[in-house]
Formats: structure tokens, sequence, C-alpha cells
């Protein structure tokens, strides 16, 4: 699968996960009942949601820029750094959907704290899958 087929399914499927939680996100705002403490809620889930993606982007990132060390110019680990951008770029754009949509501070059940966390750790595994391709760069054509 080339990059751009990875880069439009990735933007393909973030676009559909923000379509289904449009409407999760809408029966969250008008929810009266305070929300316990360990309620699964809409807001909740999509920052478990972002902050994993973050995570695994931060972890692919991490193994690619070990596996690329001392190995400079060798394109070694250049899928695994697209699939961190990629996964950190998700990451963060669903961590600040989430922090966008809340209403609430922490504890009202719209997952604020988790959607600051998810975008931390998404540019995190961004920075880190840039560096890899910035380390494992090709040379042009004339060198």
């Amino acid at each position: 699968m080339s990059v751009r087929h990875l880069l439009v399914a990735a933007a393909a499927a973030l676009l559909g996960a923000l379509m289904i939680a449009a409407p999760a996100a809408a029966h969250v705002s008008v929810q009266p009942d305070p929300v316990g403490a360990y309620t699964l809620t809409a807001g909740r889930l999509w920052s478990v949601v972002a902050g994993l993606l973050g995570l695994i982007g931060a972890v692919v990132g991490g193994l690619a820029m070990a596996r690329s060390a001392g190995r400079v110019g060798t394109g070694s680990g250049r899928r695994g750094a697209v699939v961190a951008l990629v996964a950190g770029l998700a990451g963060a754009v669903v961590g600040g959907v989430v922090v966008a949509a809340a209403d609430g501070g922490p504890g009202t059940g719209y997952g604020i704290v988790g959607g600051y966390a998810a975008l931390a750790v998404g540019l995190v595994s961004t920075a880190l899958g840039v560096l890899v391709l910035a380390r494992t760069r090709r040379p042009g054509p004339g060198l």
C-alpha cells in the first residue's frame, strides 16, 4: 500500500468516525442528569480512542527511531515513521475535536482530560514520525 493510499484511507476513516460521533456528541450535550465517575460517555470513549491512536503511533515511532539509529540514509524505519505520523495526526485531531466539543470541565463526562492527553500524545507521535522521516530521508536523484 502506498503512502498516498494510506493517507487517504486514514482521512476517510477519520471523517467517517467524526460523522458517527456527531449524533452521539449531540446526545451527550442534552443529557440532563449528572454523569457518574465510571460511566463511559461518548466524549470519554472518543478521548480513549484518540489516546490509543496517539499511543500506538508513539510506540511505532519509537521503534522506528530505534531501528533507524546508526543507519542514516538507508531508508529503514520509513514505514514505521509514516504509521507514527498518520496515527499521531489522527489522535491529535480527534483529541482536539473532543476538547473543542466539550461543554464542561474535568469530571463532567465530556472527556476533556482524555482529549488533552490524546492531543499531547498525538503531537509526540507526530514529532517522532517527522524525526524518523528526516533521519531516513532518501538521497536525491543526482547524488
